[in-house]
């Protein structure tokens, strides 16, 4: 499936190249800093353990990496656009529940996302340790410093630094697969490592190979993320990037496992990383520092793809409303920053809580193992839906992946009270977020009622020309959820009407429908009554933050432009002191009646959801109205009323004079 034809996958060039370089392997391009060293730990060295260990190694990287991600994957791409929730948007019509799946995924990425700036950091500041007279140097403040410095930067974009990404990588896999060579030419016979009979010996004769396993899907954890930045560069750059990064990852695996070999039978690493061992020592300082700065754009690209992940679920309605900036005019750079502290301020906790990178490695590898589980899941439907092939096909490929990837998970289990635990925790949170608002945006809809707008229209024409009525505003705007064009909200009709009516010149219905594709920007218009009554519904991509008003003007000065609105003829409100037209847009807003009664559930959930709304973004600055021209009603939503009341009236007994 081919779905973009505007060039974005068609187009490969050395610039494409080199900033799928440096945008998308950020994460799984620092694996070999801490992979190898997760794998051996204090364990004698043997040939069982190191050849078996990098077998597994590179036939994990072959399956879930190269097949399942760079092969499969990647063709769910929604307009060239990845990620979990771009494939949700692409089969959400064909399950009715997959919409929890998809949060859980959602959620246990973004955790997933607080321990890989820490661990890829504090590896590579680590290998200070190595250089002589530097042995005792405290590496958390460093590593404080370097992540602290990194999120205050966010809120000026990333497009001034960007540039340097890709060449920095480009360093990176040339230094790592240098380093994989000169240890390979002391050791050839690691490359029998390669048979997958090493592999199979490791899982079944190995003493503790099976949990081994757990440091052995580190290798491949950034391959979700790979998928999430699949609209910075395409799928053909990526996929011809890859080959290249396979090699030089597979080829320094291959050199510290040589090095290790090097060591003999039932030696110990004693802390030691082979990442760093396998350098000379007139290299160590500048090896380290190419190293920090490779961890440094792996962090960048997990931050850049939280607030994108962020993006995401707001407008598919999974994420209160908040703040998104814009910091450049780049096309998908946004930054969140509620995100960027809630980011910054559990980066730092882990930092503090595990003190050093073997340590996190206890934390990392269980949640994304969900992750992929549930991407799995997710892709069968695109394929048999969507690019039409086999269902045996499909789900024997499904029972592969989800055999490997609920090994991983198995494996992996070991880790939750090692610190897994807290990457959990924060799933469940974001789990616990993500479903109250689901949650509370359903609900409230069901409880919004919807009329025939034509059955006012005469009422409305009759206000408007009614001269004993003040005049409210010459445009008068509703937003409105109704994306039919002669449905209105009753509670709309109700606003207009009742208590003191609202007269305008012209009233518009301006509904913003949040498209299942990223960058949709379209609208259309349906006058009801000529120049009087107008619905207009503006088609808005769910990657773009919407900015109604600025649409809106822009619609009106199109209608006059072209002479569909007979403003060109009269007042739009402007007067000889002000050139600026007349309008007046109104949101309505629920708040949730003391009348109700609820369940538990209802009651944790709906509290949870409004709750969340006070403390988020109004309804007025998500949908990008400038609050000078706003008018904000509130009306109750009761959802279970309180039982009939029974209150009795008592006599006073009169005073007696």
């Amino acid at each position: 499936m081919e779905s973009v034809k505007n060039g974005i996958n068609s187009k490969v060039s050395g610039a494409t190249l080199l900033v799928a370089l440096g945008i998308i392997y950020g994460d799984i391009g620092t694996s070999p800093l801490y992979v190898m060293k997760a794998i051996v730990g204090e364990r004698p060295i043997s040939e069982a353990l190191v050849y078996g260990g990098i077998s597994c190694v590179f036939w994990t990287i072959t399956f879930l990496t190269t097949f399942k991600y760079i092969y499969l994957t990647l063709r769910a791409d929604n307009n060239g656009e990845g990620g979990i929730f771009s494939l949700y948007a692409l089969i959400r019509k064909y399950g009715k529940y997959l919409v929890f799946p998809t949060m859980i995924g959602a959620s246990t990425l973004l955790a997933d996302g607080i321990i890989t700036p820490p661990i890829s950091v504090m590896s590579a500041v680590e290998g200070l340790g190595n250089v002589k007279g530097l042995e005792s140097i405290p590496t958390i403040p460093i590593v404080i410093i370097i992540l602290s410095v990194l999120f205050l930067f966010q809120r000026f974009g990333t497009h001034k630094v960007g540039g340097v990404f890709g060449p920095a990588m480009l360093v990176w896999f040339t230094m790592l697969s240098t380093l994989g060579i000169i240890q390979i030419v002391k050791h050839p016979a690691i490359l029998k490592a390669l048979n997958p009979i090493y592999a199979f010996q490791f899982l079944t004769e190995y003493p503790s190979g099976f949990v081994l396993l757990g440091g052995v899907f580190l290798a491949t954890t950034g391959a979700e993320a790979l998928y999430s930045d699949l609209g910075h560069c395409g799928r053909k750059s990526i996929r011809i990037t890859w080959v290249g990064v396979k090699i030089a990852l597979l080829l320094n695996y291959m050199g510290q496992a040589a090095w290790l070999m090097n060591l003999g039978d039932h030696a110990v690493l004693d802390g030691r990383n082979p990442f760093f061992e396998i350098m000379p020592q007139w290299f160590l300082i500048t090896g380290i520092m190419i190293a920090t700065s490779a961890t440094i754009i792996a962090s960048q690209a997990m931050i850049t793809g939280s607030y994108t992940l962020v993006n995401e679920a707001i407008n598919l309605n999974f994420w209160p409303r908040v703040a998104v900036r814009q910091p450049s005019e780049i096309k998908g750079q946004i930054y969140i920053p509620s995100v960027n502290i809630m980011l910054w301020i559990g980066c730092i906790y882990m930092v503090l809580f595990f003190r050093n990178s073997s340590q996190m490695e206890g934390a990392y590898g269980l949640a994304i193992t969900i992750t992929m589980l549930i991407t799995s899941y997710l892709l069968t439907f695109f394929l048999i839906y969507k690019l039409k092939w086999n269902k045996i096909i499909v789900f024997a490929l499904l029972l592969l992946f989800a055999t490997i990837e609920f090994t991983f998970f198995l494996a992996n289990v070991h880790k939750f009270p090692e610190g897994g635990y807290i990457t959990i925790l924060i799933s469940v949170f974001y789990i616990f977020i993500m479903y109250s608002v689901y949650y509370g945006r359903k609900t409230t809809n069901q409880f919004t009622k919807f009329v025939d707008l034509g059955k006012y229209a005469n009422q409305l024409k009759e206000l408007s020309e009614d001269k004993e009525i003040p005049k409210y505003s010459t445009h008068l705007i509703y937003l409105t959820k109704a994306n039919l064009r002669h449905n209105i909200e009753e509670k709309v009709i109700k606003s207009i009407f009742t208590k003191k009516p609202k007269r305008a010149d012209v009233y518009w219905f301006l509904h913003v429908h949040r498209t299942e594709e990223p960058y949709t920007l379209t609208y259309d218009v349906s006058e009801l009554i000529d120049d009087k009554v107008i619905k207009v519904n503006i088609n808005v991509g769910f990657r773009i933050q919407p900015r109604s008003e600025l649409y809106f003007k822009k619609i009106v000065q199109d209608l006059i432009a072209n002479k569909e609105l007979n403003l060109h003829t009269r007042p739009d409100g402007s007067t000889k002191y002000n050139s600026e037209p007349d309008f007046k847009f109104v949101v309505i807003e629920r708040f949730l009646s003391a009348e109700n009664e609820f369940t538990l559930k209802e009651n944790i959930l709906l509290n949870a959801y409004f709750g969340m709304k006070h403390f988020g973004q109004s309804d007025e600055a998500a949908f990008g109205l400038d609050k000078s021209d706003v008018v904000v009603e509130f009306v109750p939503l009761i959802y279970h009323p309180a039982n009939k009341v029974n209150l009795q009236r008592i006599k006073l007994e009169q005073e007696k004079l």
